[in-house]
């Protein structure tokens, strides 16, 4: 290989890396806010991991970078907003399904 092939190939690999490494910065995150909630929801607040249908980790821009949704499988038509920044709670939830808009916190089986 001529010196010139070997100053391209190391140009293009470090650009392929300097390009992807927010990627894997995001999806790491993402999967780590997972982690820390669903440990959270188990560990500390007593659910089993039957208890919830999903677990998702966001990146956003209006909130903090990243926060989690929980979605529980007794109330699947409810989306829980959790933090996972220094300890982990829950901050917001949202009613997903139209049929449910009128519910009241009150009647929130998982809100804390």
């Amino acid at each position: 290989m001529t010196r010139l092939h070997k100053i391209v190939l190391i140009v293009s690999t470090l650009l392929i890396l300097i390009l992807i490494s927010p990627l894997i910065y995001v999806e790491v995150n993402k999967k780590i806010y997972e982690n820390r909630v669903t440990d959270y929801l188990v560990e500390e607040q007593g659910y089993e991991k039957e208890d919830i249908a999903s677990v998702k980790g966001v990146w956003g821009v209006k909130m903090p970078n990243f926060y989690t949704t929980v979605i529980f499988e007794n109330e699947p038509y409810v989306e829980y907003t959790y933090f996972a920044h220094n300890g982990v709670g829950q901050f917001d939830y949202e009613v997903i399904d139209g049929e449910h808009k009128e519910i009241n916190v009150e009647d929130l089986k998982n809100y804390e």
